[in-house]
């Protein structure tokens, strides 16, 4: 019987000994930190993108033009960074409208502000000769239909842009006694003029001036 007791005695201190070897190295493991997705994310620096570096403006396109035009409106664009093409046209567009109702109107201080020497005295001329016929414009410009480059030449720095309008005006010319003598505000003639604007790029003016007109 004593020795019975005695070989269980053994047998459940080898077990106990088994079982705390097993939970001991277990315990002891789980203190330990069990790395993470998140502390490996922690430990290792995210790499960097390696910086862009930044270029200048790019030099404005002429689109839907031909190459010797564009090429003329790229001259003038690196002559002066300022220059802007989509910028310019509206101010052409502007600047189209306020020449016509002004030579309509016989205003001459507007176009000595908008032309330059020579285009002014044709216009000044042409308002003289109507004025000694007694005779007045009444004309609208109902609308502009299209407004391109038709040419664009760097000519030292004296940049020089030429531009097709197509518009539709009504004309009309009155006599003296303010009689129709021409023309009808009922129908509005397309008209098709080429303007060419000018400026010196090194000037601190950003305005154009109108230095020659054609027909279309």
């Amino acid at each position: 019987m004593i020795y019975e007791i005695v070989i269980l005695a053994m047998i459940a201190a080898f077990l106990g000994m088994r079982l705390y070897s097993v939970l001991g190295r277990r315990a002891e493991h789980e203190e330990e930190a069990i790395p993470t997705r998140f502390d490996k994310a922690k430990r290792e620096p995210t790499a960097q993108a390696a910086p862009v570096p930044r270029q200048a403006n790019p030099v404005p396109r002429a689109a839907g033009v031909v190459p010797a035009v564009e090429r003329g409106v790229q001259e003038i664009a690196a002559a002066d960074r300022t220059f802007d093409l989509m910028a310019f046209l509206e101010g052409a567009k502007g600047a189209y409208a306020m020449i016509l109702e002004a030579f309509w109107n016989g205003d001459r201080e507007t176009l000595k502000e908008l032309c330059d020497a020579d285009v002014y005295a044709g216009f000044d001329a042409a308002i003289t000769a109507r004025e000694e016929a007694g005779e007045t414009l009444d004309n609208r410009l109902i609308r502009i239909e299209d407004t391109s480059v038709h040419s664009a030449h760097l000519e030292g720095r004296q940049a020089r842009i030429a531009v097709l309008f197509v518009a539709d005006i009504a004309a009309v010319t009155r006599d003296r006694e303010g009689n129709v003598v021409a023309g009808s505000l009922d129908d509005a003639i397309e008209s098709r003029d080429i303007w060419t604007f000018s400026r010196n790029v090194d000037s601190a003016d950003p305005n154009w001036l109108l230095d020659e007109t054609d027909e279309g």
